[in-house]
């Protein structure tokens, strides 16, 4: 244990890291304690064998049950030297050996004695001791002394009472209830550490009382807390207050609120920083909340302490992520923090800074980002792509600038990690953006051709294969594939050669170019490489035979019509007989994971792993699975899928996730089922859906599921049919109706015979929203100006007393379910008029654009004017009823 503690530095072969406690055993300091038997005690000796044995303890060697009693035994024998260092060792070893209830009783005596002693310093220690090894039936006789040591004159005293209850309560809190009063006392104490001790243990022998911990907020918030330690636990427990009792939701006097405001004006810098951070964590907060709190931090991001600088910078980073224009004052402080010589302070700086900049400031921010990167680890880097990323949808326009950013940091060395985040943010760029396709293709392909991991390189590849036959030149990209065959390993090379057969297929220009390369690749010497080179081959018709472009299109571009995980538990069962492994026997129900989206933190997948966004694409997963069951066969295309709703509530016996599927005349709900109880077997597994405050819906078809087994997530679809085209709205109330069979948890075994139950679900909505698929534009005013005005319709609205602009602007996005453009979502603080810009498609595949103009009317009276331009008139009204109506 010792050698580690000595470790050689490679540059200074002569020096080395000394530690005192190099080289020490078990077995021989137990052989120096011996000298506390000595019958002439020497205090040095004896505290620095007890240090060695603290040292022991606490790297977690191990002491037998022999060992520690006689430890335990000879340290007792050490009470009897006067010397207080010495004294103070000897509390400690005591309370890290723990002793047994049966050899408390030796020391009993010894500590009650030191707490009554006159001495001070022996009075506070032996209370820590005692209450830390005793048991509830000593504490109730020593309990007397404790609460006279709680109101104690001397401060040490004092709070070693008071965090020897904060402990005590754990176990025995009966006990530590009855010292209210003293506790109480204590609090009024005009030692700053007494004061904080003392509401820490009042506080939580009165947590469990709401009323109770409200009262004490109450209380203490008019009256003079003069501990600083104490005030940021009193601005705690009153932020805690606000929470559960949902004042920060109200409106009028906020008397919590004018507390925390006035704590922003305290001397102490802790305390103004504790009081900022409760204000900007608040729920609802508004701007003119937020102001002085920002303003606080504003001046701590100029700070001497580099400690303020990063929690002021890094409650900054929090508040910019929901109320981005109330930090854009304190951008030119950050961007003097980008210079920083911590670089947790200089990250953090520069990822807020993307988040509140503007659009006009986007190129200097790059230009300073690009000096900043080379100086920071992976790690950080990370964080700020990832930033960039969120701005890149925010200000589309500027992607020339985002894009040659990350051309440029591609380029540089760095992990696995920090290339794929730069990857995925490219590779995002390229989905949403449709301009910036081919460059950005182009910055990938410079990328494979010295990429050292195999998996990018591959998922490259296989992107390049979707998207590549799409631009306008495609022929420029065959030089970088082909390229890889040549100079990668075989699982690159395996994947170069079926993007070149996606090439071959989409783009007939280039097919006898890329059937000779394939010839090429029949003599590689991978295997792999050679049998998918001699398929495409064949499929492409490279070797003399002809097929249907649309035949091959399909073979190279379809995804397998069975879900894989079911494919290979098939496989795993299939037993090889005289009948080959038949295909069709593999089911097509698509297992989903409800309980894994529970857990999920709702981070979106970016880059290569997520799904393409657009229309078409974005309910595409949905498309494929539904299109396996044969009853929904002929409602056509799939128009759109909500996000997945939760019917349950968490930790329940049943878990139902339900997703709204959106055709043009039918509506099917898919009802994700998850039974969490071990014993049981669920049969017959189906949703009743009741539509009677739906009138314009109607069931025609469901479809049940047969079995239900513990924490296997299954599913079970209802559909109903609607008046075609239009966004038909509607509640419903479901019912879970199932037959239950007990388990036997030993055997696996299942009963024959089950039980009928049925389980309520909450209820489910089909709003206009859901006929509403969120498509942005790169430059709405372009999309405005071409849409023309053929089909505009503008009319007024008074949306009622509002709490702020931005609830407004946030309730009627909601609605329309349309995407913010431009980053017109945000409202500025202390706006009296803001205009937001929407834009979508609506059922039917009819684009549309929304320009929301907004203006207070008095003092909270919210007016609205609603302008909208599509290419059908009645989608135009359709907008407009929406609004009306909801």
């Amino acid at each position: 244990m010792g050698e580690e503690l000595v470790k050689k530095d490679d540059d200074r072969d002569d020096e080395y890291d000394y530690s005192p406690f190099s080289g020490i055993e078990k077995g021989a300091v137990l052989q120096e304690a011996r000298v506390f038997n000595d019958p002439q005690l020497h205090p040095t000796t004896c505290s620095q064998v007890i240090t060695k044995l603290l040292y022991l303890l606490n790297q977690g060697e191990t002491f037998t049950k022999v060992e520690a009693t006689e430890v335990f035994f000879a340290v007792t024998k050490l009470f009897q030297s006067k010397d207080m260092g010495l004294r103070r060792m000897v509390y400690l070893i005591i309370k890290e050996i723990s002793p047994s209830a049966d050899e408390v009783i030796i020391v009993t005596s010894s500590l009650m004695k030191d707490m009554n002693s006159k001495i001070d310093m022996y009075r506070a220690n032996a209370i820590r001791v005692l209450c830390r090894i005793t048991d509830g039936t000593l504490l109730t006789q020593i309990e007397r002394y404790l609460k006279q040591a709680i109101v104690d004159k001397n401060p040490v005293v004092a709070s070693a009472a008071l965090v020897s209850g904060i402990h005590i309560l754990q176990t025995n809190p009966e006990i530590v209830k009855r010292w209210s009063n003293e506790v109480q006392e204590a609090v009024q104490s005009r030692a700053a550490l007494v004061q904080f001790h003392a509401l820490a243990l009042l506080h939580q022998i009165r947590q469990n009382d709401r009323l109770a911990v409200s009262k004490l907020v109450t209380s203490l918030t008019r009256g003079n807390v003069r501990s600083p330690l104490a005030q940021c636990l009193l601005i705690r427990y009153t932020s805690q207050v606000i929470r559960e009792s949902g004042n920060n939701n109200q409106s009028g006097d906020r008397p919590f609120y004018d507390y925390l405001e006035s704590c922003l004006r305290h001397k102490s810098e802790m305390v103004t920083f504790e009081a900022a951070r409760a204000v900007t964590e608040l729920n609802g907060v508004t701007s003119r909340e937020l102001t002085p709190a920002i303003t606080v931090l504003q001046l701590f991001l100029s700070s001497s302490k580099p400690v303020l600088r990063f929690a002021a910078v890094r409650t900054l980073n929090k508040v910019a992520m929901t109320h981005p224009m109330a930090v854009t004052n304190c951008n030119i402080d950050m961007e003097s923090l980008i210079s920083d010589q911590n670089r947790s302070i200089a990250t953090l700086a520069i990822t807020t800074l993307l988040k509140t900049g503007n659009e006009s400031s986007v190129d200097r921010l790059m230009k300073q980002i690009t000096n900043f990167m080379s100086d920071i680890a992976d790690e950080f880097k990370i964080v700020v792509v990832e930033a960039i990323r969120s701005l890149c949808l925010k200000f589309p326009l500027k992607y020339r600038s985002f894009m040659n950013f990350l051309s440029n940091i591609l380029r540089e060395e760095g992990g696995f990690d920090y290339k794929k985040a730069i990857v995925d943010s490219i590779v995002m760029l390229i989905r949403d953006i449709p301009d910036a396709k081919e460059t950005g293709l182009l910055h990938l392909c410079e990328f494979i051709e010295d990429c050292e991991f195999t998996y990018l390189s591959t998922q490259i590849l296989h992107f390049l294969g979707i998207e590549g036959p799409k631009t306008s030149d495609p022929s420029k990209y065959m030089r970088y594939i082909y390229n890889r065959v040549h100079l990668e390993n075989a699982t690159v090379r395996a994947c170069a050669v079926s993007t070149l057969a996606k090439f071959g297929a989409a783009v007939d220009a280039l097919k006898p170019r890329i059937l000779v390369l394939l010839r090429r690749c029949l003599f590689d010497n991978d295997d792999e490489v050679r049998d998918r080179a001699t398929l495409y081959l064949n499929t492409l018709g490279g070797d003399g035979s002809v097929m249907e472009t649309d035949q091959v299109k399909d073979f190279v571009f379809a995804y397998l019509d069975i879900p894989l995980v079911n494919l290979e538990a098939s496989l795993k069962n299939y037993v090889p007989a005289e009948e080959a492994f038949d295909i069709n026997s593999v089911p097509k129900e698509v297992k989903y994971q409800p309980l894994a989206e529970k857990k999920a933190t709702g981070k979106k997948p970016t880059g290569l792993g997520a799904p393409p966004s657009g229309p078409a694409s974005t309910a595409d997963g949905y498309e494929r699975m539904l299109s396996l069951i044969p009853e929904f066969a002929n409602f056509g295309k799939l128009f759109k899928s909500s996000a997945p709703v939760e019917l349950t509530e968490a930790e329940t016996e049943y878990a139902v996730i339900v997703v709204k599927h959106i055709f043009d005349k039918h509506v099917v709900f898919q009802y994700n089922c998850t039974n969490t109880i071990p014993e049981q077997l669920l049969e017959d597994v189906i949703v009743i859906v009741d539509a009677s405050e739906a009138d314009e819906f109607s069931e025609v078809f469901s479809k049940p599921l047969r079995s239900l087994p513990y924490d296997s997530p299954g599913q079970t679809f209802v559909a109903f049919e609607k008046p075609e085209g239009v966004p038909t709205v509607g509640k419903f109330s479901n019912i879970l109706k199932f037959i239950i069979k007990e388990v036997d948890p030993t055997t696996g075994e299942t009963e024959d015979d089950g039980v009928e139950d049925e389980y309520q679900l909450e209820d489910l909505e089909v709003v206009a929203a859901d006929y509403i698929l969120k498509v942005g534009v790169t430059n709405f005013k372009n999309a405005w100006e071409s849409m023309g005005p053929d089909f505009e319709r503008v009319d007024e609205y008074g949306l009622g007393p509002r709490e702020s602009l931005a609830e407004a602007v946030n309730t009627v996005t909601n609605l329309l379910g349309l995407q913010p453009c431009e980053g017109t979502e945000v409202v500025p603080p202390n706006s009296r008029s803001h205009t937001c810009l929407l834009s979508g498609v609506f059922i039917g595949n009819v684009k549309v654009l929304v320009r929301l103009s907004f203006g207070l009317d008095g003092p909270k009276d919210v007016a609205m004017k609603l302008s909208v331009r599509s290419d059908d008139e009645t989608v135009s009204d359709a907008i407009h009823e929406i609004v009306g109506s909801g």
